[in-house]
């Protein structure tokens, strides 16, 4: 069991449809949070939102290599993390530009490694860590083959991730969630996506994770959501 109430977690993506959905179940758990995303804006509407719970908020962009290490630079002790951030890009391999590559391979997989390897000496023992991959890690898909190869890669971290940090007593779960309605196929950073069945509620896959916190859970795959 993972205690929520007290006890302070960091939401990367918090500005994004599911981490802010999450970040809300956390608080409604009576968690404290540090939010961070990359519009300052929505982090101050976020964080009026959510009242005294919110102990900072940290606007990043996190294609920048340093900005990991400036969030966990500000944002102090954490019980625990949820990366939540992540970028979408759809079309053949052959349309796949270095620019939207390097894009995708930042925002889902290095920027975590580089957070994660800043804030380690500040997740206390009994901690959780939160990372949210996709249904494509499991079933990577034709036109999104960068995209499954970056978040099969983000599954594959954490699976090590766990073995290392076990001793500190820091569970990682992996997410895996199906597609849900969260409108990042809309902010696709190329391509158009093609149609694709109903997704998923935001709400109810973020409660469906914070539930994962508190339950021990280690794993999150697609079929955990239906």
């Amino acid at each position: 069991m993972t205690t929520i109430s007290g006890n302070h977690f960091l939401v990367i993506g918090a500005t994004g449809v599911l981490g802010g959905a999450v970040a809300r179940q956390l608080v409604t758990a009576g968690a404290r949070v540090t939010l961070s995303g990359r519009s300052a804006e929505k982090l101050v509407n976020l964080a009026e939102e959510l009242g005294d719970a919110v102990v900072k908020t940290i606007p990043a962009d996190l294609t920048h290599p340093g900005a990991p290490a400036e969030i966990a630079d500000a944002c102090g002790d954490l019980d625990g993390l949820v990366y939540a951030a992540g970028v979408v890009a759809f079309g053949p391999v052959s349309e796949l530009d270095d620019e939207t590559l390097d894009e995708l391979l930042l925002v889902n997989l290095m920027a975590y490694i580089r957070l994660i390897r800043a804030v380690l000496p500040q997740l206390q023992r009994d901690s959780v860590v939160i990372q949210v991959s996709a249904v494509v890690a499991e079933s990577p898909t034709a036109g999104m083959a960068a995209y499954s190869a970056s978040k099969a890669a983000l599954s594959a971290f954490g699976k090590a991730l766990t073995l290392e940090t076990r001793r500190q007593g820091i569970r990682v779960i992996d997410v895996r969630p199906p597609h849900t309605e969260t409108g990042l196929v809309d902010r696709a950073i190329a391509g158009s996506a093609p149609r694709l069945p109903q997704g998923k509620d935001p709400e109810a896959v973020a409660e469906r994770i914070v539930a994962a916190m508190v339950d021990g859970e280690k794993d999150l795959p697609a079929s955990a959501f239906s």
